[in-house]
């Protein structure tokens, strides 16, 4: 079996893959171990499939997959992921701005003891207010909301089990999130800080509409994370709270009736609790509904609601290790 397969997703690169190629193929003759590389044309409408299958003739460590059309970073992952034959697998940008030459380290940091190893750009090589300011911003708030604390979501220079990697479903713009979404696993991530390099060519993909698209994405993995498995927990206690709080305006009025006598036929207040114990109603129920679903989607797909690590058994008297899927 393959040792490493980095994977590396590209659109409209044709300046910087044949440097890339190079780059990557130096540090990893030196490593000395088996390697692949996984390029991803993500629908590139200049030369870089022409010059992709250039190399690939002359190198056959070198796999193209070529998409019909763009279908974003995380199709690109996903594709690569699928296709890698490594027992490693590394992620890596196109553009130059990741330096293969950390790969190694990387890679003996994970073979160490770890599931994951991420990459951070500390000293990163980008404008301030268009991408480090957001991008701080936004580590923060995905390290906050799904528990796993990193310096640096966006940076693709990754490294992952393939067992960890291969069976994870990525939609959307979810590749950034996988440590997060792996650690649903139970599996052990690392950081350590990589070189950045500034870009040589072209432009940036990224703009504000990628980061709202990131923001609804995060919305979604916090889900998965807490309550994919119990969804009821969090529709069930809204609908409570907000039955509850209709119910409290709803006593109030009858008091205001026949306490103090006073007419609520007309009141506002009255169509508004009435409102609030309908959706609380309403938001209990669904979250039954999202309960049966849960239940259906996971005993018809067989997915189990745990993951074994390994698991340790005496056999005719030896101490045997049997792993299982991480």
């Amino acid at each position: 079996m393959t040792d490493l397969s980095v994977v590396i997703p590209v659109r409209n690169e044709s300046e910087s893959i044949e440097e890339l190629y190079r780059e990557l193929t130096e540090t990893l003759g030196r490593w000395g171990r088996s390697y692949e590389i996984v390029v991803v044309d993500d629908g590139s409408n200049d030369r870089s499939f022409e010059i992709l299958c250039r190399l690939q003739a002359a190198d056959s460590r070198l796999r193209v997959i070529r998409f019909r059309k763009n279908f974003g970073q995380t199709a690109a992952f996903s594709a690569g992921f699928a296709h890698a034959r490594g027992r490693i697998i590394a992620t890596s940008d196109g553009d130059l701005q990741n330096d293969p030459k950390d790969i190694p380290a990387m890679a003996a940091l994970l073979e160490s003891g770890y599931d994951i190893v991420c990459g951070w750009r500390k000293q990163r090589k980008d404008p301030f207010f268009s991408r480090l300011l957001p991008s701080a911003i936004a580590n923060r708030v995905i390290s906050w909301a799904t528990g796993v604390r990193l310096h640096d979501y966006g940076c693709s220079l990754k490294l992952f089990r393939a067992d960890v990697v291969k069976p994870l479903k990525l939609y959307g713009e979810m590749h950034r999130f996988i440590p997060a979404i792996a650690s649903e696993q139970g599996v052990e991530i690392a950081e350590m800080a990589v070189n950045h390099r500034a870009r040589k060519h072209g432009q940036s993909k990224y703009g504000i509409s990628r980061t709202i698209r990131v923001i609804l994405d995060l919305l979604t993995v916090k889900f998965l994370l807490s309550y994919s498995t119990r969804p009821v927990q969090i529709f069930g206690l809204m609908g409570l709270i907000t039955g509850a709080l209709g119910a409290a305006l709803s006593a109030y009025l009858v008091y205001a009736k026949y306490g103090l006598h006073e007419a609520i036929g007309n009141r506002p207040l009255l169509t508004f609790a009435i409102l609030l114990i309908s959706t609380g109603v309403q938001l209990v129920t669904l979250g039954l509904l999202a309960e049966l679903m849960a239940r259906t989607y996971h005993e018809s797909q067989d997915k189990p609601t745990y993951v074994i690590r390994e698991i340790r058994e005496s056999s005719t008297g030896k101490l045997s290790l049997v792993d299982q899927p991480r």
